[in-house]
């Protein structure tokens, strides 16, 4: 009897044990089908190429926007931009030496330079500093330096983090974001900058459809973890800084960027967990490009380049193919646009072009699964 008794028990258990085992298997299989369901776009480039902002696009446009909240907590971003930003106008302006248009800036710099540390500053530590910062923007010396930033590459250093293009325009904007009722506009949270650390994930519902946007740091430094993120990846979005043509890395200070940039696609373009995935090439930081192209000669850094050196066309071509061509295996979709990040209606745009495409490419996998 006892005996009976014990085999029912354990029969009964074990019935309760696989029951609990079955459930857990359709959980699992169910947020399996779940995250293959989700389009997850990966992006990747070297640092300072727009991923970022390209992600704060992607909810302007997309997204849950940004309320008054939100844009207020950028403002100590901007503010560490402004300042760091001018130190090294400051310090670019001795070791360029270039005189002051009137000598008494000199006591505004030191100032300027007497700050510790920008970081995490508030309204009350900024403001005291407005003024000075306003005066020394209007000395032609730290125009003039500025305007020599190729020289010195105003990307500040590995601990700062503005590029020059957003400096100049938060400079000619000081005295509105000086003000104690600033609130950023959302150009300034575009054109804010802080470099990415590790992994960030953004999750949008466009048109019904979940989306993954996955940021990873373009730094060197940051590299090493890219390999996390290859898993159920739909598509990969690689942004170029195209403009970036006659700068050189701030790691070694030797290396060309647009260089750099290629050499990083061509390892992912022909990484064999991604044969025949569709990859996206945006050839960012178009408007910046345009202008670059009326002053500097890209012959003077490439010298394979054939076509007119001023010509914004002949330019983006053969950056174009410089990417194209490090392609192995040309079976794989590339869809490429030349895109000006910080401009909503050009991210618009090219992204329902994108989209589309994404969706069209993966459609029969996504109703599959």
């Amino acid at each position: 009897m006892a005996s009976w008794l014990g085999s029912c028990f354990l029969t009964e258990n074990a019935k309760v044990q696989r029951s609990r085992s079955r459930k857990i298997d359709r959980m699992l299989a169910r947020d399996k089908k779940n995250s293959r369901l989700i389009v997850k776009l990966l992006l990747l480039g070297a640092g300072e190429s727009g991923k970022s902002t390209f992600l704060k696009q992607m909810r302007i446009i997309h997204g849950s926007d940004f309320n008054e909240d939100s844009l207020r907590e950028y403002k100590p971003v901007i503010y560490m931009n402004i300042v760091k930003g001018m130190k090294v106008l400051i310090d670019a302006r001795n070791k360029l030496k270039v005189p002051w248009e009137d000598p008494q800036k000199e006591e505004y710099a030191n100032r300027i330079f007497s700050i510790e540390s920008a970081q995490d500053m508030d309204e009350s530590d900024f403001l005291p500093y407005v003024d000075c910062i306003e005066q020394l923007w209007q000395d032609k010396a730290i125009k003039l330096t500025f305007d020599r930033r190729r020289e010195f590459q105003l990307i500040i250093n590995k601990r700062t983090e503005v590029p020059g293009d957003s400096l100049k325009y938060f400079l000619e904007n000081i005295l509105r974001i000086g003000q104690k009722s600033y609130i950023p506009s959302k150009l300034d949270i575009l054109l804010a900058r802080k470099a990415t650390k590790g992994i960030v994930e953004h999750p949008i519902k466009i048109c019904g459809v979940p989306f993954l946007f996955v940021d990873v740091g373009g730094q060197r430094s940051q590299r090493p973890k890219w390999y996390k993120c290859f898993d159920d990846v739909t598509s990969i979005l690689f942004l170029v800084s195209s403009s970036e043509f006659d700068q050189v890395l701030q790691e070694d200070r030797m290396t060309n960027r647009l260089v750099e940039s290629c050499d990083i696609f061509e390892t992912l373009v022909n990484y064999p967990l991604f044969t025949g995935m569709a990859f996206i090439l945006f050839l960012n930081k178009t408007d910046l490009l345009e202008e670059k192209v009326k002053q500097i000669n890209i012959k003077d850094y490439f010298s394979n380049f054939s076509k007119d050196p001023h010509s914004l066309t002949d330019v983006q071509s053969f950056i174009l193919d410089m990417f194209d061509n490090k392609r192995r295996d040309k079976s794989g979709l590339l869809y490429h646009h030349f895109t000006t990040a910080i401009d909503t209606e050009n991210i618009r745009f090219v992204f329902d072009s994108v989209k589309s495409k994404i969706l069209q490419d993966n459609l029969k996998t996504l109703m599959l699964q």
